[in-house]
């Protein structure tokens, strides 16, 4: 359906006359009688009378007007669902209760008036076939795993540097520790079963086994972070990496500990990724937001693999 003649067929049932239609639309009165007709075809009735004092709507009309209003409202949310600097600004975080949400929390505390959009991509892969498509405006991501160059219309910035901690039930070895050292933890099972082969963490956690000996198992199916927490506060013989700004809350009878890891202390490397040519003004917000507010990285005395990009 034409929505030039759904828009003439509405101005013309408000104004009551073709001419009146005519001069809001900035037409001839001959292309308003033409688009009615045109309109009138395609619905297969007629939805004006003509009379003395102008045109008026016949019962076809007065059912198709309501409808008719709805087309034009629609199609107004269509474009500006994609008009840049007035659709949302969509971002990936990967994960809802990881250091990217409460990075995009902040911006949102800070820019209250930014419609936001906040999706969350499995890989790196997906993540960034979404920026070039234009799907999503960026996301946050360790960058670059070893053979995955990121591609040249592809901007990166390093954001945060999130410390690993170590997190064990109340019957673990090293529960008691105000800190350990990551020389420590070798010979320790570190059960972490959410991570993917082939994801860009799963490239940093390979680093940092073969980097520091550590035993890290993948096994099992991934029930979630409940069921891991259940089992780390049950089994004495297993811990697991968490990130320090990971919000996750469980019972207080689980008796967990989260405890820092030193000499040197592992951190992953989050940044933001985007399209060079992105025009959404939002976006240059959420960058300099992020520039502001967020600590630095290659700290001394911390850890990340080589592959990681320094700026």
């Amino acid at each position: 359906m034409d929505l030039d003649t759904v828009r003439t067929f509405v101005a013309a049932a408000d104004a009551g006359q073709f001419r009146e239609a005519a001069a809001e639309l900035a037409v001839t009165q001959q292309a308003v009688s033409k688009r009615i007709g045109a309109l009138e075809r395609n619905l297969g009735v007629r939805l004006f009378t003509r009379t003395p004092r102008g045109a008026e709507l016949t019962i076809d009309g007065q059912a198709f007007l309501p409808h008719a209003r709805e087309l034009l409202r629609v199609a107004e949310r269509a474009v500006a669902s994609v008009r840049t600097g007035r659709r949302p600004l969509r971002v990936d975080i990967i994960a809802s209760r990881g250091a990217a949400s409460g990075l995009m929390r902040g911006f949102h505390q800070a820019h209250p008036e930014i419609d936001l959009d906040v999706l969350m991509l499995l890989d790196i892969e997906t993540a960034v076939t979404a920026i070039r498509s234009g799907e999503i405006d960026a996301s946050f991501r360790a960058v670059a795993a070893p053979g995955r160059p990121l591609p040249e219309d592809i901007e990166s910035v390093r954001v945060l540097d999130e410390p690993l901690q170590l997190l064990t039930g109340p019957g673990h070895a090293l529960a008691g520790a105000r800190s350990v050292t990551i020389a420590q933890l070798a010979g320790h099972r570190i059960w972490m079963p959410g991570i993917i082969p082939g994801t860009e963490w799963a490239a940093y956690y390979d680093d940092l086994v073969a980097e520091f000996g550590l035993t890290i198992e993948a096994t099992g199916p991934n029930f979630g972070s409940d069921a891991l927490l259940d089992t780390v506060a049950d089994t004495p013989a297993l811990a697991t990496f968490m990130g320090e700004h990971t919000r996750l809350v469980w019972p207080s009878g689980h008796g967990l500990r989260r405890i820092p890891v030193t000499d040197p202390t592992p951190v992953y490397p989050h940044s933001l990724l985007w399209h060079r040519d992105n025009p959404h003004p939002a976006l240059a917000t959420l960058r300099a937001h992020l520039a502001a507010t967020a600590a630095g990285h290659d700290a001394a005395g911390t850890w990340v693999p080589g592959w990681v990009i320094r700026h």
